[in-house]
């Protein structure tokens, strides 16, 4: 069953972005290789695949056996939108102009940079 979570934590992020970055779909032996030592268990790596499906983040074609491919259902550019999005609203009050204000200070940008 299918739940509505929006965010992903930092390991789902990260299985994400591989899936994102090799731009078809994986085993969970595919997605393991890439990752960075130290590596999880492969075990942890097909837990989470499990909860990316049920967050509806991806989805998946079965292979011979027991082998699962998997694949993403959202854009690394719609997800990073809704953040965002979501960044803006909670914290600047929905001002695309807040934010980017507070983030040219913080981050001490030019005003060539800027544009």
């Amino acid at each position: 069953m299918k739940r509505k979570d929006n965010t992903l934590t930092k390991m789902e992020f990260q299985i994400m972005s591989i899936l994102w970055d090799i731009n078809h779909s994986a085993c969970a032996w595919d997605i393991l290789d890439r990752m960075d030592e130290p590596k999880p268990a492969y075990t942890t790596v097909s837990t989470f695949l499990k909860i990316l499906l049920n967050k509806g983040f991806v989805d998946y074609r079965k292979l011979s056996g027991k082998t699962h491919t998997y694949y993403p259902l959202r854009s690394r550019e719609a997800y990073t939108g809704q953040v965002m999005k979501d960044v803006k609203d909670a914290f600047f009050g929905g001002s695309g102009s807040s934010m980017v204000k507070f983030f040219a200070q913080n981050e001490k940008l030019s005003e060539k940079e800027i544009m």
